[in-house]
Order: structure tokens, then sequence, then C-alpha cells
């Protein structure tokens, strides 16, 4: 695909719709702040416009992001914490690396294997096992 013409059936061209759609996937904006930014830019575009590019294009964005993320290191840290949010108590999983960065997170209402179980299991899904693994030393470990 030339990088200048648009693709069949849209009226803009890649150079537009890269930005759009890679704004979405990279920042976690939302349609209509996609939208905000691009009329600042000057171009004029809808939120539904926005939607319908991001499920259209996904994709390949994705497995660009995703190649292009930073590694994780290979020592993580497993925090399990108790919040209070609006009045109720929920148990909050987390995992990092050495540097802090943000693994995976896993937000429920009461301690439950299962839900551990596949929080780790994902974690463990979506990146390279590391060398350690630290956790404090709590019984739900």
């Amino acid at each position: 695909m030339h990088m200048h013409r648009a693709p069949k059936r849209h009226r803009f061209p890649v150079s537009i719709i890269s930005p759009v759609v890679w704004l979405y996937h990279r920042f976690n904006n939302s349609y209509r702040d996609i939208h905000e930014q691009m009329e600042y830019r000057g171009v004029i575009l809808s939120h539904e416009t926005v939607r319908f590019w991001r499920y259209k294009f996904a994709a390949n964005f994705q497995e660009v992001i995703r190649k292009r993320e930073r590694k994780p290191t290979d020592k993580w840290h497993l925090d399990e914490m108790t919040v209070k949010i609006n009045g109720e108590m929920f148990i909050l999983w987390r995992a990092v690396d050495a540097d802090g960065y943000e693994l995976e997170v896993l937000l429920q209402k009461r301690c439950n294997k299962k839900a551990v179980i596949r929080f780790l299991t994902r974690l463990l899904g979506n990146y390279q096992a590391p060398r350690v693994i630290v956790a404090d030393k709590l019984k739900s470990y």
C-alpha cells in the first residue's frame, strides 16, 4: 500500500489513519480523546471513524507495538494488598519487574485460588519466564 494514498473505500490516507490507530493502541486513549487530538492537528473526523479504524486495522498495530515493547527484566515481584474502593474491600494482585514495569494486575473481591492461578498463568503466558519471582511470605502464595 502506498503511504500517501487512501486505502480503498477510505477518504483519508494511511498517513492519517496510521497515527490514529497507533494513538489508540499505544496510549489507550478514548475514541473521543483521539478525535480531539486529531481536530487540534487540523484533521476533522468523528469518534465513530476512530472506532471503525481501530477495529479494521487493529491487528497490524497490536503486533507492531508488542514487538517494540521493552522486555521485562528476569526478576519479578508479586504483591498482594488490600485496597478500599467506594467503602468496599478488595484484594489487589500486582506483578512488576525489577525496574518497576507493571506486568499484570488482578483486582478481586475475595481471595480466590482459581483467579490467582489464572493470574499467574496469564502472566507466565504473556512473558518469557523470569529467572526468579520474589513474593512476600504470605499464606496465599
